[in-house]
């Protein structure tokens, strides 16, 4: 059995960490690539992580909030969450962030010079000859939602999107694990 209020406490732990390092891609300066790189592959690092936390702890929260959503809302939240796993399994990998991000936007930067504009590049699809087959679809999903939901698009809109979405879902399953804990502690 685990420890609901220390389930809460990691939640919220990690959500700010994600919310405090999507922050940061707004104080960046394009000028500062070196530091812009290891500002986005945190925010990568940060959303997936905290998806993956959600998806797998609190489903009924991740669910619910997902199905309030429009069906065209609801895959384009779900794609762009998949694109960026598809970035992080890829980093490490003989892959770097700039294979993935186009440091110059393709129209005025409305940020004042930070890297919000900066785009995902389209990306050649991945070598996964060695996965078995489950594991190669996998991955070509995730591609395929990079491909679909990421590349082209400004990197702001993309992590705006994905933060929005998990932290109004980790705010529900906190509220939901809180609500618990209390109501056994009341019932004992």
């Amino acid at each position: 059995m685990s420890d609901p209020t220390a389930e809460v406490s990691v939640l919220d732990w990690s959500s700010t960490a994600m919310r405090e390092a999507t922050g940061r891609l707004l104080r960046v300066r394009a000028w500062d690539r070196p530091r812009a790189f290891v500002v986005i592959g945190e925010a990568v690092w940060w959303v997936t992580m905290v998806d993956s936390t959600l998806v797998r702890y609190h489903p009924g929260a991740y669910d619910g909030v997902m199905g309030s959503e429009t069906p065209a809302e609801r895959r384009l939240i779900e794609g762009t969450l998949a694109g960026l796993r598809f970035v992080r399994n890829r980093l490490g990998q003989d892959v770097d962030l700039i294979d993935f991000i186009k440091p110059e936007p393709s129209c005025p930067a409305p940020d004042n010079g930070g890297i919000l504009a900066w785009t995902w590049k389209s990306a050649p699809a991945p070598a996964l000859a060695s996965l078995p087959p489950r594991a190669h679809m996998w991955e070509m999903t995730r591609y395929r939602a990079y491909q679909a939901q990421l590349a082209g698009r400004p990197i702001g809109e993309t992590f705006g999107r994905a933060a929005a979405f998990l932290t109004l879902t980790a705010t529900r399953a906190m509220s939901v694990t809180d609500n618990n804990a209390q109501a056994a502690v009341g019932g004992a």
